[in-house]
């Protein structure tokens, strides 16, 4: 039996990121749930929770297997290790009806929206490269801006979980500018519109 995936400590790894375009099987690996009567996200929060849990693997199957895809994915030598959902505003429901999180002035902004590192690869740096490569994946497929509404930790931590939407470090980082505020919370921290314009 192989032993449990994590970044290794013996070289220095290859890290790339690539579309999640027919890379379903490497999603589920991140995001998805061993039993496969389990309910889980499946990275539908934002796209449309609407979707009664146990179809949602499905829902996502057609997703990856149609352009521009649902997000992306990092691998560390060849492994799975990460994910981020990256796709037009529109494609997210939650985000169309949001009475927290203000609407673009350019309704074809892509908003990275979640990140998913697995548990023997954190602390890595791989958010950024997922970050780095979600902008790419979207200025590939001709998105004009990019926004992500992460929490303002303050320089602080931040949980595993409430940090799904990552931090404004993360995105400052990456070239992103504060936009605006937002009226929403991740675990108790304010969240703040980055932006950053690609064209």
């Amino acid at each position: 039996m192989p032993g449990k995936l994590r970044f290794p400590t013996d070289h220095e790894p290859r890290i790339d990121v690539r579309p999640a375009i027919n890379r379903f099987d490497d999603f589920a690996a991140v995001v998805g749930r061993r039993r496969p009567d389990a309910r889980g996200c499946w990275c539908m929060a934002y796209r449309d929770s609407r979707v009664p849990a146990l179809e949602r693997p499905e829902y996502m199957r057609a997703a990856c297997d149609t352009e521009p895809g649902p997000g992306v994915l990092v691998y560390v030598d060849d492994d799975v290790a990460g994910w981020c959902s990256i796709a037009p505003r529109a494609t997210y429901r939650r985000l169309v009806n949001s009475r927290t999180i203000p609407a673009p002035d350019d309704p074809d902004t892509w908003v990275a929206v979640c990140f998913v590192v697995r548990a023997g690869y954190r602390k890595h740096g791989l958010m950024h490269h997922l970050l780095d490569g979600a902008v790419q994946h979207a200025l590939d497929h001709g998105a004009q801006a990019v926004e992500g509404y992460p929490v303002d930790d303050g320089d602080g931590r931040v949980d595993v979980i409430s940090g799904y939407v990552g931090t404004v470090q993360l995105f400052e980082r990456a070239g992103f500018e504060r936009a605006a505020a937002t009226a929403g919370r991740s675990g108790g921290q304010p969240r703040v519109v980055m932006r950053k314009l690609l064209r």
